[in-house]
């Protein structure tokens, strides 16, 4: 008889005792939010964004602006649209909501282009809140209609308020400026101005739009991440059974108009302040900037990036921000683009064409949208919403 010892079943576990174990330790990676690599990968990120402004010029620095500004507003419109299946073609009316509402709540009363413009002169950073705050009231008007209306005929709808909104744009000259539009005033907070007065810091003169980055990088932040929150937890759910059958998700118990509505007026709040950040880049409001092209360039970026997916928007959003900047700025060595007037193709009206082939190749080659290809992620991840 051999003196060999006997191999037990605590000395070596079998299959069927390992996987169980295996499967906990899924379940357990699943519900991390963040893995170390994509932890690594944002801290690197936000390394970078925030060394930005001590080596870009003032060019670059406002392109990333407009693409902050347009990141926040997609978020909105891709909880709206891409999260809950609810088609707006009024998100342009939200932005300039928030854009002449704060400088309505922060100017003072002063004459400009033959009107006597009306301002309540009330602190910057106040008018930033009651701004926002407007534009969710806005949307509280509308949202009994979006509660109850959805698909083509809310997206008609909604198109009515880009026609409101530029009729009072146009025609309300004491509190909108008319035609020429109106100045914005300097944001400040706690007596620090983000105005073009230099502030060395590393023998770097930091003017406005370095004042600006840092700003609309914290919002930016704060947006992304209250989004991701309301669409990973219980809201986010019930948004998306009403995106995929409203009639199921009405008879598991999820009040579907109140939802409608609330995300609605969620939505016109992260229009209204993406057109806060909007007019405090351009320094000046122009009717002509809030119209219908607006609303589908918001409908491009979350198409283009993946419908419900935060990252998607602000990749969107990017693109579509970005593209008619880059072209504007190399347009001397880009083939067909040229300078408005001098017989090429505008590099605003290519930047259209652009990202017109952009949502057509989106929506034959790739449906989930530029998200699939930055973002590497298991089948039970999530990024805020799962567009499918």
């Amino acid at each position: 008889m051999s003196d060999r010892p006997r191999r037990t079943a605590h000395a070596s576990p079998s299959a069927e005792n390992r996987a169980p174990r295996e499967q906990a330790g899924r379940r357990l990676a699943d519900r991390l939010p963040y893995s170390p690599p994509r932890l690594i990968g944002g801290a690197l990120a936000a390394v970078l964004l925030l060394a930005l402004p001590f080596y870009l010029d003032r060019f670059w620095l406002q392109a990333g602006l407009f693409a902050m500004a347009a990141s926040i507003g997609a978020i909105g419109l891709t909880m709206l649209t891409g999260s809950t299946g609810q088609l707006s073609l009024g998100h342009a009316f939200f932005l300039a909501v928030g854009a002449y509402g704060y400088c309505a709540f922060a100017g003072v009363g002063s004459t400009e282009s033959g009107h006597e413009l009306t301002g309540l002169g009330a602190p910057p950073w106040l008018a930033v809140v009651l701004a926002v705050l407007l534009a969710g009231a806005a949307g509280g008007l509308f949202s009994p209609i979006a509660g109850r209306l959805h698909g083509p005929y809310l997206g008609i709808a909604t198109l009515a308020l880009i026609f409101i909104g530029q009729h009072v744009l146009f025609n309300a000259g004491d509190l909108t400026g008319g035609y020429n539009g109106r100045e914005v005033p300097r944001l400040s907070l706690f007596g620090f101005t983000f105005d073009d007065s230099p502030v060395v810091v590393a023998s770097v003169p930091f003017e406005s739009s370095e004042k600006l980055w840092y700003a609309g990088l914290v919002l930016l932040a704060l947006c992304a991440l209250f989004a991701r929150g309301v669409l990973r937890g219980r809201p986010g759910r019930a948004m998306n059974a009403i995106r995929d059958h409203r009639v199921a998700a009405g008879v598991m118990g999820v009040p579907v108009a109140r939802y409608r509505g609330a995300v609605f007026v969620l939505s016109s709040m992260y229009a209204g302040l993406a057109g806060v950040l909007l007019a405090l880049v351009f320094q000046r409001t122009v009717p002509d900037y809030f119209g219908f092209v607006l609303s589908l360039e918001y409908l491009a970026m979350i198409v283009v990036g993946g419908l419900g997916s935060v990252t998607g928007a602000v990749l969107g959003a990017s693109f579509i921000a970005l593209l008619p900047q880059l072209l504007t700025r190399y347009s001397d060595v880009l083939p067909l683009v040229s300078a408005p007037g001098t017989g090429g193709v505008a590099p605003g009206e290519m930047s259209r064409y652009l990202y017109g082939a952009a949502v057509v190749a989106v929506v034959l080659f790739l449906p989930g949208g530029l998200v699939r290809l930055a973002v590497h992620r298991s089948p039970h991840a999530t990024d805020g919403g799962s567009p499918s």
